[in-house]
C-alpha cells in the first residue's frame, strides 16, 4: 500500500516538474549528513549510540549523504525538490530517508538565501530489535522479526539556508525536523544549471 502511494506521488510530482516552462535555475545536490538532535533525549537506547555527544543522546553524530534535485517551476521562488539520504544512523546501522516536497523561497538578500519546505517523507533503518537492550521509544513500525523499521509521514518538513559562492554554486546547511521527537542537520554544497526556456 504504500510503495504504491509513494509510486503516485513521485509520478504526479515528476509530471509536474517537466511540463514545467518557466525560465529558472535548477540545483542538483550534494550534502553530508551531519548531526541527529532527540530534543528529548533517549537515555534508554543511548547506550547504543556510539557517537552520542552526551549521556543521554540528545545529540548524536551520524555519518551519512543526501543527494538532492530542486526542480524549479516559478522563476526562483517555487520548486519541487527529490531527496535520498543513505546514512549510518545514531546506531551505526543502515538508515535511509527519501523525500518529495514543494520549496518555497522566504528571502534572498545578496548572496543569503533562505527556503522553507514540505512534503511526503519515507524513512527506514534496519531493525533496532536485533540490539541487546534496544526500548522502542520512538513512533516507528516494525516488529522484532522484521529486517527494518519504517516510518511514512506527510509533513515531513526542511528548513534550508544557501550562501551563493558564484552563479554556479551554493553553500548549503539545512535542519529537518523529522517528528517531533528527532531532528538532522546537513551541509554541503549545490550545483545550479540552467533550464532552457521554451
Amino acid at each position: 500500500m504504500k510503495t504504491l502511494l509513494l509510486k503516485k506521488i513521485a509520478f504526479i510530482t515528476l509530471l509536474i516538474a517537466f511540463s514545467s516552462h518557466v525560465f529558472s535555475q535548477n540545483n542538483i545536490g550534494l550534502q553530508f549528513f551531519g548531526l541527529a538532535i532527540h530534543p528529548k533525549g533517549d537515555p534508554l537506547n543511548a547506550h547504543l549510540m556510539p557517537f552520542k555527544l552526551d549521556k543521554d543522546a540528545y545529540f548524536v553524530i551520524n555519518f551519512g549523504i543526501v543527494a538532492s534535485y530542486d526542480h524549479f517551476i516559478y522563476k526562483d521562488i517555487l520548486s519541487i525538490k527529490m531527496g535520498q539520504t543513505i546514512f549510518a544512523d545514531c546506531a551505526t546501522r543502515l538508515a535511509g530517508v527519501s523525500h518529495i516536497g514543494v520549496r518555497v523561497r522566504v528571502f534572498k538578500i545578496g548572496k543569503h538565501l533562505l527556503q522553507l519546505g514540505i512534503g511526503p517523507t519515507f524513512m527506514f533503518r534496519q531493525n533496532w530489535y536485533e540490539l541487546d537492550g534496544y526500548v522502542q521509544t520512538h513512533p516507528i513500525n516494525g516488529t522484532p522479526e522484521d529486517k527494518f523499521q519504517t516510518r511514512f509521514i506527510w509533513y515531513g518538513g526542511e528548513i534550508e539556508y544557501k550562501y551563493s559562492i558564484n552563479d554556479k554554486f551554493d553553500i548549503s546547511a539545512g535542519f529537518i525536523p523529522y517528528y517531533n521527537i528527532i531532528m538532522s542537520t546537513y551541509l554541503g554544497i549545490n550545483y545550479k544549471f540552467q533550464k532552457n526556456e521554451k
